[in-house]
């Protein structure tokens, strides 16, 4: 299943986080996104044409966020969004933050800005 259809889990403390190899295995589903910090984050910097399209952009991924119950650390200005993603709880990667990313990633798709 691709990780666009899938819907992000509650996730509880006490979980482990994924390791190095489990994070570089499921990185090829989410091209554009680099594995950060020790394996610990996922990090992608989107550009756009100005500031209302990266405002918008940044809109979208709140809505995402609100749906799927995970949210991301996010930075914006004029022409630039930063992404970074990570379980809170488990101070590390999860599936979770996959499925956001490639959801992400998809709504960039479909914006049409500056690549």
């Amino acid at each position: 299943m691709e990780l666009t259809e899938k819907t992000c889990t509650p996730c509880k403390g006490g979980t482990p986080p994924l390791t190095a190899e489990e994070a570089a295995g499921l990185a090829g589903a989410i091209p554009g996104w680099s594995i950060v910090e020790n394996a610990t984050r996922l990090a992608r910097e989107f550009k756009f044409r100005n500031f209302a399209q990266a405002l918008a952009f940044v809109n979208a991924l709140g809505a995402i966020a609100e749906s799927e119950g995970h949210h991301p650390d996010l930075c914006f200005g004029w022409g630039y969004a930063r992404v970074t993603l990570y379980t809170h709880k488990i101070a590390g990667l999860h599936e979770n933050d996959f499925i956001m990313a490639a959801k992400f990633s998809q709504a960039f798709q479909s914006m049409a800005p500056v690549q």
